[in-house]
């Protein structure tokens, strides 16, 4: 038996003939299919609206990683006008680790000198909306590293290091946190928060190390 092939007919000759086809059908079955038009029309455009919200959010974090990668390579380069650049003026610090191991605030103040530098080299990246987390290990001295960027607007606002820390993060059900926090990793399953990241590089270090919460 032959089939005829039936001719593709685009979504908007539909909509264009929809009222005339709509007037030639009785009353009842007009006002339904009516409806029915309506509502498909109001799905997609929800669904419309969420994909664009969706692919904002992508850029948003892709944007965001260039950022903090960036920052890295200036570090890296020793280019003082490139990270005064990326970095806000009243940037937010916060540290856990060995006081010793406060690498990053002796490079972006100046104050390390050249036999105790360290080297941030990133081996792993993972970004969640503002939040982007940023893991390293050196082998030669043990150390695992892990930080927590927060960017707005092209700018990192605020930077959490864990030194030789096992962490774990977290998103907050409800909408009321306003910025990242940490906890005691004990706490996690009573804040009832699903667990979006977890380091893995602190068994490198080839110690025991303590565990933290970072609740996004």
């Amino acid at each position: 038996m032959k089939h005829t092939k039936r001719p593709f007919c685009p979504l908007s000759l539909y909509i264009r003939y929809l009222p005339t086809f709509l007037d030639s059908l009785p009353s009842s079955l007009s006002i339904y299919s009516l409806s029915l038009s309506l509502s498909l029309s109001l799905s997609l455009g929800v669904f419309i609206v969420q994909e664009l919200a969706n692919s904002e959010e992508i850029l948003e974090e892709s944007n965001n990683r260039r950022v903090v990668l960036a920052l890295y390579e200036a570090l890296s380069a020793r280019d003082v006008e490139t990270v005064h650049k990326l970095l806000a003026a009243d940037l937010e610090w916060w540290f856990h680790g060995p006081p010793s191991h406060q690498y990053m605030m002796r490079l972006l103040t100046g104050t390390t000198s050249p036999e105790k530098s360290f080297e941030f080299e990133p081996l792993s990246v993972a970004d969640f909306g503002s939040t982007v987390l940023v893991e390293g290990c050196d082998h030669s001295r043990s150390i695992s590293w892990v930080h927590a960027w927060t960017v707005a607007d092209g700018i990192i606002t605020q930077v959490r290091e864990y030194f030789n820390t096992s962490l774990t993060v977290t998103r907050f059900r409800n909408t009321n946190q306003s910025s990242p926090s940490d906890y005691p990793s004990s706490s996690i399953n009573s804040l009832h928060c699903p667990s979006v990241w977890v380091s893995r590089l602190p068994g490198r270090a080839g110690k025991s190390v303590p565990g933290v919460v970072l609740a996004i």
